[in-house]
């Protein structure tokens, strides 16, 4: 357990970083220099790549050798997938997704 001046020095930290992390970038490109071309392709790729790594963390521990079989994970991709072909709606489509996962675990796949 922390101490009150440990979790304040933590609270901190953590703020600093999450400042300086969102303005860093506002302050290194201030309008007055060109954005390098690597920083362009970062901001285009990483979203992608971003989404692939939560699929594969999200997916990790699903068990294809026992009950359920992973269905209600599958299903649930299959969800996020067409809600987002159909709607191009990212919010729609995670809150679908999710919706149908919860009831899947809750109710189906007890």
């Amino acid at each position: 357990m922390l101490n009150n001046i440990e979790l304040l020095t933590f609270i901190v930290v953590a703020f600093l970083a999450t400042l300086l992390s969102r303005y860093l970038p506002f302050i290194v490109f201030n309008g007055s220099k060109k954005i390098p071309n690597y920083v362009n392709y970062l901001g285009k790729i990483l979203p992608y790549c971003m989404t692939g790594f939560l699929v594969v963390y999200c997916l990790k521990d699903v068990s294809f050798k026992s009950y359920p079989f992973g269905i209600a994970e599958l299903v649930a991709v299959c969800v996020v997938v067409l809600l987002h072909l159909w709607k191009k709606k990212t919010i729609i489509s995670v809150v679908g997704g999710t919706m149908i996962y919860m009831v899947l675990i809750q109710f189906v796949f007890i």
